[in-house]
């Protein structure tokens, strides 16, 4: 069969698609990653349904493909991942174009039902370029947050164990894979449901010991109960990336309670000072929410002041989403009025943007070890260890007949255009 697979959404999705992708090739399918116009006999899309706006994403693709089908465009018409867990067989009512309908991780049921013999396996075609790959450590989480749907769509924490973890890397590492970005809702849990203690230290500490393995970079941290350990294994192991994603989404206290994030303002400030302290010259990429329920003037004012205080190398803001089945939809209203959420989360990246730049101007006659992800026209575009592919800034330098892609140079910062950097190669 001629398959197509779209995917929407996060990388942890992503991991799953490449795995699908990779079973239904070996049983002699043409499978082909990516919106395409030609036909195909199964379009399968892996959806994302954790704001509002990925639902809308996610229904506006599905239509779309719906449109095709009607027009014998494509044959079978599936959807799998978090917007249809979410939905459910009322994705079908709404798009009856869909032929069938699949939650969250079934993808080994998709192959059955293709009429293959599925099995559980690491092996995977890689849809980022060859040289990084995304690691999904463990499924679920088990955090109370009000605003969060996760839990519900993907269940609790399912951590997978170290040893095939392990055997997964040694598996990317033969395929090329250099970087890794090591992903999971809650990654600092890591362990807890299977080992009964957080074993995120361990785990990193042996990844790095894996030949070839030459950055491993941390994303979705969680402050509560942040496990100390771990910032040890930051600072001394050289391919471990002094780079790490953490969310906090406020500093004020009184969010921080109605957030159901189990922290203080005073324990967020220790846990970042210590964060700072032991592992120097760390980068924190960081997301802030606003115009949750019950945020006034005068607590997005302290967010805003806090934010400059930190200087978070990284940022991103999020305008609050009200979600069906979560906590806040039981407990709270929405009622905070949208344009008055996105002024707030406008005003935090235009902050940010300034710290972009003066990070940026201050590296301009530094050495930076960089990573080439791509060409575009007569640049070649790179990256720092403090940039991850997801949405960091980029270094920006000219052609040269020496640079390939996938390999690490070192490379001069000469200039700041915005977010991104311009560089020159060194050696």
């Amino acid at each position: 069969m001629k398959i197509n697979i779209v995917n929407i959404g996060c990388f942890k999705n992503l991991v799953d698609s490449e795995r699908l992708m990779k079973q239904l090739c070996q049983q002699g399918n043409e499978v082909i990653f990516g919106r395409s116009d030609s036909y195909f006999d199964v379009v399968i899309i892996n959806t994302c349904g954790f704001v509002s706006n990925a639902d809308d994403d996610s229904i506006a693709i599905i239509k779309e493909y719906a449109l095709r089908k009607r027009k014998n465009l494509l044959g079978n018409l599936w959807i799998m991942g978090c917007y249809s867990q979410k939905r459910g067989v009322a994705l079908r009512e709404d798009v009856p174009e869909v032929d069938r309908v699949y939650g969250n991780f079934d993808w080994l049921n998709i192959v059955s039902d293709l009429g293959m013999i599925p099995h559980y396996t690491y092996e995977r075609i890689l849809t980022t370029p060859k040289h990084y790959a995304y690691l999904k450590i463990s499924e679920g989480c088990n955090s109370p947050c009000s605003y969060c749907l996760k839990p519900i769509l993907n269940g609790p924490l399912a951590s997978y164990e170290i040893k095939d973890l392990v055997e997964e890397v040694k598996y990317l590492v033969s395929l090329g894979v250099k970087e890794f970005q090591v992903v999971a809702q809650n990654l600092t849990a890591y362990g807890m449901d299977i080992y009964g203690q957080k074993k995120i230290a361990e785990l990193i500490d042996r990844i790095a010991d894996v030949p070839g393995v030459e950055w491993i970079r941390l994303h979705y941290a969680y402050p509560l109960g942040f496990p100390l350990d771990l910032l040890d294994v930051i600072r001394e192991r050289d391919n471990v990336c002094n780079y790490l994603d953490m969310a906090i989404q406020h500093c004020n206290t009184k969010m921080l309670k109605l957030m159901r994030r189990g922290m203080t303002r005073e324990k967020l400030e220790e846990l970042l000072y210590i964060i700072r302290e032991r592992v120097p010259g760390i980068y924190l990429r960081t997301t802030v929410m606003t115009g949750h329920p019950g945020e006034t003037e005068e607590d997005f004012a302290e967010l805003y002041e806090f934010v400059k205080h930190q200087h978070f190398e990284r940022m991103g803001v999020f305008a609050y989403s009200h979600q069906k089945g979560t906590y806040n939809d039981l407990h709270y209203t929405d009622s905070i009025p949208q344009e008055v959420k996105v002024k707030r989360a406008l005003s935090l990246m235009n902050l940010q943007k300034k710290v972009y730049e003066e990070l940026n101007t201050s590296l301009i006659g530094s050495m930076e070890k960089v990573i080439i992800d791509e060409k575009q026209n007569n640049l070649f575009v790179g990256r720092g260890e403090h940039s991850t592919p997801m949405a960091d800034p980029k270094i920006y330098i000219p052609y040269n007949e020496h640079i390939e892609i996938g390999e690490f140079y070192k490379i001069k910062i000469s200039g700041v255009r915005g977010k991104d950097m311009n560089g020159i190669l060194i050696n």
